[in-house]
């Protein structure tokens, strides 16, 4: 393989040199900023702003520190000071690895920050719209993350997958908020809170925001993008996909929790697929044998957990979610960042039987992974100790059967992180590692500290835990854990769980044949399956209806006004039109009109028939010509004098330049066949255009809709366009939204050319 030489030699542009050597420190200056500002807030009692953003739609930018927000956007600038301090020495060995110049970082660490500044917003936004923003922006730079590695093709697949899932996701959150706001006259949560009713729309906007979440938390049945996305980075991996973008989907449930809680079926929905996430995942994930795709099988299991608490309801739910999310935050990173340097240390190697026996070799980085799956299965001296005890709480609080099943979802967590780490750290050495830059064996000995520090001084993630569920439930939700050296329930499930564990473990060689085949079966005819066919449909579809459009103007023509007719069809289907059309008398000073209008419609049947090109011409003139005529009876007469004028231009037109083509080519081109198809598809196009028309026609003119004028609302609304009257407001906007596009083209132009500049080909 051929290395890229080191940034700022001469194969570097210079400009990219410079701005890989920034890139780093600035990113991570701006992590730990953000990470104390955002602490700084919270421990003065949070804060926030609201002003208006469009107050004739009700949208504001409406941001509030509270316990959600201060839980997420803390885990987005902490656990992405880590991830930066990571990429620092990780990002010019994997970029060298694959013969890339390391100015690429740059892009890197400025998606990596957007993504990081996204969440905070998502995580502090109070109106829905401004939520919805945030969540686009999340996708979107993930989108570039996964895909970071764009010359392989698995990446560019897994990043679109991403995409279009959490796409997809973001239409459905949209749909919610709109039926929120038709129903309820807000976009702002607080006041939706505040006015929401138990019924119909509110159930179904909950259960819209609630599959949002959930496909963004890469929950079942939505899970199948969140292993395909391991392609990308390890950093990506470890921000994004543990600490990040999923958890933007359990962000959503809890910020919308208020609402979602007051329908039962949505929270049995939560309860549901929670579940099922932690089965479907754990057994994933003991069938796996890369090492990111093991985490993520794992990661979208562990969000389960968090899921099935919301579903569980009551303060107890909420905030056991809230403090689950930051310890699994925690570890989970720790992992993902562990699974990138065994790679590393092991020259590239990626499967979990590949590996081995790295602990005598590499003691620290042993040891820290070792202190983030205690985390993770819940041993004691770390946070994850408490973030179980919260869990098996809840469940014993719903009843016996929750809690049966609690334990052995504790028993399936502990059986596959095991064997992830006695697979890569167990056992005896397999060749010789490469050393592990220091620095990133720091960044996982710090989190590692961290979940031993949260274990034993519990206060501080408890407190933040009690907010973000106060604010979920719209009351009280305190976290109160601590260790009890007695038989107490939770004590019992947790013994439970690590001894149901180990017994899966020593089981694996009986039961693997049964879980791979689980797997396979999946892969067969699993969500991701269907999502491959579906995709490759579409493509087909899309791939057919292009050929039929392209191949001539009238096919065009026709893929524009049939798909325009069907629209309008189903709309006049289904809005009420009783009383809305008008039947009225023919008047005889109207037979004039009649007969004009009849003689166009007369005239543009016949243009049908002619096959001689003059003949064609001069009735597709009598058509204007007659609706001419019918602009005079309507008393417009500038308007049929220029009608007459283009009808009698365009005669000319044609006249001249049939005059001017070979007579042979013209009776050849009129003595051509008709095709079959075009017997009924051109009749057919001009039925349902002519149907449209009069349809919309005849609805528009026969009964005027009733109202006032609109020009009471634009006086009052002057002012809120810092105008000083209605004409200057109207044409400040004409011309600022004329403005907008000029200096949007102009940006584009100039995007595209310093861009070939930047690499040489333009000349």
């Amino acid at each position: 393989m051929t290395h890229q030489p080191a940034a700022g030699s001469p194969d570097d542009p210079p400009h990219g040199a410079t701005a890989a050597r920034v890139a780093p420190p600035l990113s991570l200056l701006l992590a730990v900023a953000g990470f104390v500002a955002v602490l700084a807030t919270w421990l003065a009692g949070g804060g926030g702003f609201d002003v208006a953003w469009a107050p004739s739609l009700d949208l504001r930018l409406n941001f509030e520190l509270d316990g959600i927000g201060a839980l997420y956007a803390l885990l987005a600038t902490g656990i992405g000071a880590v991830v930066f301090a990571y990429s620092w020495p990780y990002l010019p060995l994997h970029l060298s690895h694959q013969g890339r110049h390391r100015a690429e970082s740059a892009r890197f660490y400025a998606l990596l920050a957007l993504f990081m500044l996204s969440m905070v917003g998502l995580a502090t936004a109070q109106d829905l719209i401004v939520l919805f923003v945030f969540w686009d922006l999340t996708a979107i730079s993930s989108y570039f993350l996964i895909g970071y590695d764009r010359h392989e093709a698995e990446s560019r697949w897994a990043a679109l997958m991403a995409l279009l899932v959490t796409a997809v996701s973001a239409v459905l959150l949209l749909i919610g908020a709109l039926i929120l706001h038709g129903e309820y006259g807000t976009f702002q949560l607080g006041e939706l809170v505040a006015r929401a009713e138990p019924g119909t729309p509110l159930t179904v906007a909950g259960v819209l925001i609630a599959l949002a979440g959930l496909a963004k938390s890469a929950q079942v049945p939505f899970h199948f993008w969140l292993p395909r996305a391991m392609t990308a980075p390890t950093p990506v991996s470890a921000y994004l996909h543990s600490a990040a973008m999923v958890a933007a989907g359990v962000l959503l449930i809890g910020r919308a929790y208020p609402l979602l809680e007051q329908s039962r079926l949505v929270l049995d929905l939560l309860l549901a697929v929670g579940g099922a996430s932690i089965l479907v995942g754990g057994l994933l994930a003991l069938t796996r044998d890369d090492l990111k795709r093991i985490l993520a099988c794992s990661t979208f299991s562990q969000y389960g957990y968090v899921v099935a608490m919301y579903g569980l309801g009551g303060p107890i739910g909420a905030s056991a979610a809230a403090f689950y999310v930051v310890s699994h935050a925690i570890a989970k990173s720790a992992l993902f960042l562990t699974a990138g340097a065994v790679t590393e240390a092991t020259g590239g190697r990626t499967l979990l039987s590949q590996v081995g026996g790295l602990g005598r070799s590499l003691p620290l980085l042993a040891g820290a992974s070792a202190v983030a799956v205690a985390t993770v299965v819940a041993l004691p001296l770390t946070v994850g100790f408490f973030a179980d005890e919260l869990f098996f709480k809840a469940a014993i609080e719903r009843g016996t059967g929750y809690a049966l099943a609690a334990t052995a979802a504790a028993g399936l967590t502990f059986s596959y992180l095991a064997r992830f780490w006695l697979g890569a750290f167990g056992g005896g050495p397999r060749g010789n590692p490469h050393p592990v830059p220091l620095p990133m064996v720091g960044a996982i000995a710090t989190l590692a500290a961290v979940a031993v520090v949260g274990g034993i001084v519990s206060g501080p993630i408890s407190s933040l835990a009690g907010d973000a569920g106060a604010a979920s439930v719209g009351g009280p939700a305190p976290v109160s854990v601590a260790y009890h050296l007695d038989l107490r329930s939770e004590n019992l499930m947790a013994l439970g769980g690590w001894g149901l564990g180990l017994l899966a473990l020593a089981s694996l060689s009986l039961t693997d044949r049964a879980l791979r085949g689980f797997a396979r079966l999946g892969e067969a005819i699993g969500p991701d399956r269907l999502y491959s066919v579906a995709l490759n449909a579409l493509n087909r579809a899309s791939d057919a209806v292009h050929d039929l459009e392209v191949r001539d103007l009238r096919t065009r023509v026709a893929a524009v006004l049939l798909p325009a007719g069907l629209l309008v069809v189903l709309g006049v289907i289904a809005t009420p039109t009783e009383g809305a059309y008008v039947v009225g008398r023919v008047d005889t000073g109207e037979l004039g009109l009649v007969l004009a209008l009849a003689l166009a419609a007369v005239a543009a049947l016949g243009a049908t028939v002619p096959r001689h090109h003059l003949t064609l011409a001069l009735t597709l003139a009598t058509v204007g010509f007659a609706l001419a005529a019918v602009y005079a009876f309507f008393g417009a007469p500038d308007v049929a004098l220029v009608a007459i004028l283009v009808e009698t231009t365009l005669a000319l037109l044609f006249v001249g330049v049939f005059g001017m083509l070979p007579t042979r080519v013209l009776k050849r081109e009129a003595e051509l066949p008709t095709k079959p198809n075009r017997r009924w598809r051109d009749p057919l196009v001009g039925l349902v255009s002519g149907g449209v028309a009069f349809v919309v026609a005849w609805g528009t003119l026969s009964r005027p809709a009733a109202g006032g004028s609109v020009a009471r609302e634009q006086v009052r609304l002057t002012s809120d366009a810092h105008a000083k009257d209605v004409v200057t407001a109207i044409l400040a906007d004409f011309r600022a939204l004329d403005t907008l596009g000029e200096i949007t083209v102009v940006a584009i132009a100039f995007a595209g050319v310093a861009t070939l500049l930047r690499r040489g080909r333009l000349w």
